[in-house]
């Protein structure tokens, strides 16, 4: 990415009317200007961000605060980018997960794949890729979510007929009896 570039983009604004301020993102890298860049581009898009340069620093700030998604290198000073996310606290709905990498190899998706990641991207990303994304990620999540309550609800309404039901017959076989 190129600051830039990104400074002049006012297409990053568009399809993001949806973003609630309480989209908390953490972005870790231990390269700064990396950091910064992807920082400055969600955060025009809507989003809270927060950053990390080490694995240790974003465990840290996991305990403290809960994040919609961590943005995470694949290779940290300090431990492998895909180790980190199942270090991280992953609160509910969990932790969309993403990859970030300037070595882009076979293995490297595998095991990010094995490990649950929702998105693998290769460095240098284009800020227009990082947020389409950031976004497709979050409306795939909010759907999931939508049809997750649909269905709790659905379930909660035949178990309550059901109760219901078995309430009028119990009622109903008691007043048979006392007759």
């Amino acid at each position: 990415m190129h600051l830039a570039r990104v400074q002049d983009n006012d297409d990053i604004q568009r399809g993001t009317e949806n973003v609630s301020q309480a989209t908390r993102i953490l972005v870790v890298d231990d390269d700064a200007n990396i950091r910064r860049v992807v920082s400055i581009v969600l955060s025009r898009a809507g989003y809270q961000i927060d950053t990390a340069s080490t694995g240790e620093e974003a465990i840290a700030k996991s305990n403290v605060e809960s994040y919609n998604m961590a943005l995470v290198d694949i290779r940290l000073p300090d431990i492998q980018g895909t180790k980190l996310l199942s270090l991280l606290r992953d609160p509910t709905p969990r932790m969309l997960k993403v990859i970030m990498t300037g070595y882009p190899l076979l293995e490297n998706a595998m095991e990010a794949i094995t490990r649950g990641v929702d998105a693998y991207l290769t460095k240098p990303v284009k800020a227009e890729t990082l947020l389409a994304t950031v976004q497709e990620l979050f409306k795939k999540q909010q759907a999931e979510k939508e049809f997750t309550e649909e269905q709790l609800k659905a379930y909660m309404a035949s178990r309550f007929k059901e109760a219901k039901a078995n309430r009028r017959e119990t009622f109903e076989g008691t007043l048979v009896t006392r007759s």
